[in-house]
């Protein structure tokens, strides 16, 4: 499936990111890991006017059983079919494989991530600029990350210092690979915090803004306490501009099934369609929520007319 028609208000991650640093909002980036939950955080951002950004990942697809045609198919057809009109994306979140981004740009994504983190600092600049010239010259936005944020899913502990992304470093990276977004490792982590004390490197994320001119994700948002989370958003000239938000979605999905377990996408086509719309309907409150309370994003839609 080849998107050859975006409608106006689908955009790419420059344009919406560059207006939330400038007015001190966070676009959420919210993945669903169920192509039928796409259309609750579409409705949610609607109903709250916010801008909103729509992901899955490499790792979606092999957990899950995602498929990015038909998840980036829902994606158009819940916005032409119910009038969605706030400013949207479709991001492809962490991915390593080349030939997974370039399928995903092949069937409408409008922004992609190449996640080479774990590689040291030349050859992730070597890898990331490849990915660039590839998605740029199809007019696909491009994230990269810098640090490490942290790799299991459920339970987090605290974060070494020394994986933190050096501000020297995110400068040098964004220069030279020309990204459009850069993920920091600032003190968050993938999943939901179980430690005491979770913080954010406040200091840390200021020289990494004073330094590059690129919007700055955060990942992890699932669990973060939004007094931090509103800290890094309202830092001077701008601070994170995208927060990454999935744990939370998919702990509401789990608690409304009653499950202990993940569900793939199988066994979604295999459920009543009056479940289906009550697990929906709980996703929807949780980004509304997520949205008023956490990004500070509800009515960002006006910025963008």
């Amino acid at each position: 499936m080849k998107v050859n028609l975006k409608p106006n208000n689908v955009s790419s991650l420059t344009k919406v990111l560059a207006v939330a640093t400038q007015n001190q909002f966070a676009v959420g980036s919210f993945t669903p890991r169920a192509t039928k939950m796409v259309a609750p955080i579409l409705r949610a951002a609607q109903e709250k006017k916010s801008a909103v950004i729509v992901q899955t990942s490499e790792r979606e697809q092999e957990r899950y059983g995602i498929n990015l045609a038909e998840f980036s198919q829902e994606f158009y057809r819940v916005i032409q079919e119910e009038n969605i009109t706030i400013p949207a994306v479709l991001h492809l979140d962490h991915t390593k494989d080349f030939n997974v981004i370039a399928e995903a740009i092949e069937v409408g994504f409008t922004s992609v991530m190449i996640d080479a983190s774990e590689q040291p600092f030349r050859k992730n600049i070597e890898i990331t600029k490849k990915v660039v010239e590839y998605a740029h010259s199809r007019g696909v936005t491009v994230e990269a990350e810098l640090g490490k944020i942290g790799t299991t899913d459920f339970i987090e502990t605290d974060v070494d210092e020394e994986l933190f992304t050096e501000p020297a470093e995110a400068k040098q990276f964004v220069e030279e690979t020309c990204i459009d977004a850069l993920a920091v490792s600032v003190g968050t982590s993938h999943g939901v915090y179980l430690v005491k004390d979770p913080k954010i490197d406040i200091e840390r994320l200021m020289e990494i803004r004073a330094l590059t001119s690129v919007p700055l994700v955060l990942h992890g948002g699932s669990g973060t306490p939004s007094e931090l989370i509103k800290n890094a958003i309202q830092i001077p000239n701008g601070g994170i501009s995208k927060v990454n938000i999935a744990t939370d979605l998919e702990h509401m999905m789990i608690k409304t099934l009653n499950r202990e377990n993940h569900v793939t996408e199988k066994e979604w086509s295999e459920l009543p369609t009056e479940t289906v719309t009550l697990v929906q309907n709980a996703v929807q409150n949780v980004v509304k929520e997520k949205i008023e309370n956490f990004l500070i994003s509800s009515d960002s839609a006006s910025y963008y007319v």
